[in-house]
């Protein structure tokens, strides 16, 4: 199989998993989980495995998404899909951060780029899992013209991915 072909599987593969996961959801979920409300936006989280997001095309022209892949065991990809409350429109001027934490640490805070995938827009970044936990994710998202950035906390069970 060529390396062209693999990585062209891999791209829709990726595509296909954002898009029916993160991509098709109401605005209007209840709370708790991987969805959260604060400030006005909601925003709806979730990880992969790196791996799956290699051959994915360029999140800008001759850049790779994300600086590349990063190698080794326990790398995910987090994605974040972030709606305005009011109308559940799609939200794609912010700047999102995000910090991932195992119980009783402080994680790396990262910037999320923003990714179209499936006509929409997300976030995403790379960050280590390395063993089974729970995780904290702190996502802070500002909006342009905003006074003050909203935060939203998330908890991930990693203990069985």
């Amino acid at each position: 199989m060529s390396q062209v072909f693999k990585g062209c599987c891999a791209a829709f593969l990726y595509g296909v998993l954002l898009a029916t996961s993160l991509g098709g959801l109401p605005a209007s979920a209840g709370e708790g989980g991987l969805y959260r409300k604060a400030g006005g936006i909601e925003a709806y989280i979730g990880f992969v495995p790196a791996e799956i997001t290699q051959g994915h095309a360029a999140t800008q022209a001759d850049k790779p998404m994300h600086d590349g892949v990063p190698r080794g065991h326990h790398q995910y990809h987090l994605v974040a899909a972030v709606f305005e409350s009011d109308s559940g429109a799609r939200i794609s001027d912010a700047m999102v951060t995000a910090q991932v934490s195992g119980l009783a640490l402080s994680g790396p805070r990262k910037a999320m780029d923003p990714m179209t995938i499936a006509g929409t827009t997300t976030y995403g970044a790379y960050f280590e899992l390395p063993g089974a936990d729970l995780y904290t994710i702190v996502l802070t998202i500002k909006r342009a013209g905003a006074t003050k950035p909203v935060t939203l906390k998330f908890t991930y069970d990693h203990r069985n991915p």
